[in-house]
């Protein structure tokens, strides 16, 4: 394999004109740079430059080692400050992974102020976990978990970044509009519409429904929270909602769930493992209220 060495002194002497000058360049002296030279012409069997008075003139393979050094150094010296900015955190990847379908608006509003401070950072949001979010937090294969339901666990911290209640949507000409507080017997008549959650990790069965032994008429799950609220809207469903969602929603009124139900949206981390962007991301989503 070709040393380094005689690149970085032929583009010196490209550069400076001068085998002192490039001797000084490089922090070697004259004598240190001769012998270098002279030890890769005696391997290679081939000579780099030619005297010519007070000037040097590349031979044919000087002219080739000088053009590989033009290539192949600034590559070297890239990678070097790709390495250093490794090592110092101000570069690598994130891969956030979603518990929360209705935060895809907020996470947004995180991201672009985030890319544009980080540009060097890779950045990849998944849905999809193989056995849940904790686990692929475990098993590496996200970095942060966005989820309104921490589950403790050694090695994981989580760090909440904004509050919200779980309401009860309904349509704005729906009884329980007025009512202001449902109660879980109001929803034996109902078609409930939920994001395609299991029901033991949906928060309106585990601290709504179940513990008062009531069921609605009809569950069903939709992907999408405009669909969501428009057959909310149409009075064709109820759903349980955050109640920011429905700040701007039209045709619809939300409803606490007897006495509330408080949530927070939480991300999770691995313990020890927190490079300058990865707080940086946690930090600014602290500061993105929903």
């Amino acid at each position: 394999m070709i040393d380094l060495q005689p690149l970085a002194i032929l583009r010196e002497i490209d550069r400076t004109g001068s085998l002192t000058q490039a001797a000084d360049k490089l922090f070697l002296t004259q004598s240190a740079v001769s012998h270098a030279v002279r030890r890769f012409e005696e391997r290679y069997q081939v000579k780099l430059w030619k005297r010519e008075g007070h000037k040097l003139r590349l031979t044919p393979s000087g002219e080739y080692l000088l053009g590989l050094a033009n290539r192949v150094l600034p590559q070297l010296e890239y990678g070097a400050v790709v390495l250093e900015d490794y090592a110092s955190g101000r570069r690598g990847a994130i891969r956030v992974g979603m518990e929360c379908h209705p935060c895809q608006d907020w996470l947004m509003r995180v991201l672009d102020p985030f890319l544009s401070q980080w540009p060097d950072v890779d950045l990849d949001v998944t849905t999809a976990f193989q056995f849940g979010g904790l686990a692929a937090l475990l098993s590496h294969e996200i970095d942060i978990l966005v989820t309104p339901d921490p589950v403790e666990q050694p090695g994981i911290e989580y760090q909440p970044v904004f509050d919200y209640e779980l309401v009860l949507a309904v349509a704005e000409t729906h009884p329980l509009a007025d009512k202001g507080r449902a109660e879980p017997a109001d929803l034996a008549g109902e078609t409930l519409i939920t994001y395609p959650v299991s029901r033991e990790r949906l928060d309106i069965y585990t601290q709504f429904l179940i513990p008062a032994h009531a069921l609605p008429r009809r569950h069903r799950t939709v992907e999408t929270t405009d669909l969501m609220l428009r057959l909310v809207a149409s009075g064709r469903a109820v759903s349980a909602t955050p109640d920011w969602l429905l700040r701007d929603a039209k045709g619809v009124r939300g409803v606490r769930l007897g006495q509330g139900i408080a949530k927070s949206i939480h991300l999770g981390h691995r313990k020890g493992e927190c490079p300058n962007y990865l707080s940086g991301f946690m930090e600014l989503a602290a500061t993105v209220q929903i």
